[in-house]
């Protein structure tokens, strides 16, 4: 199971362990702050992609692409396969349309 919340929120108790999934650590978290969890900013969008897509908010399947192409590519997310149950947490303001999304379905999808 993968649940996804933000780094913001309370603490659900009933939620898996947290993982933040950022590449950048979010304002006003500090480092011990218990709703990171474990911090893995190699499995987020490359710097160049989330540059991009925050230039091209509006071309969010274009974007969801890109970042599924990094994925395959990208070590760093096969110990995060190992973690589910999990939930990503992310300072994102709108969950559906970021790349927290994209990676919980492609940890859903079996490893190439």
């Amino acid at each position: 199971m993968i649940d996804t919340a933000r780094v913001y929120d309370p603490i659900d108790p009933a939620q898996p362990p947290r993982v933040l999934v950022d590449r950048l650590w979010p304002r006003g978290i500090r480092k011990e702050d218990p709703r990171v969890g474990t911090w893995m900013p190699h499995v987020a969008p490359s710097n160049e992609l989330r540059k991009w897509y925050h230039a091209n908010p509006d071309r969010f399947d274009d974007f969801a692409a890109r970042y599924r192409e990094e994925l395959t590519d990208n070590d760093a997310v096969a110990p995060l396969r190992d973690l589910e149950p999990v939930t990503l947490v992310t300072a994102t303001r709108e969950i559906t349309h970021s790349h927290v999304p994209v990676l919980a379905k492609f940890l859903e999808q079996p490893a190439q």
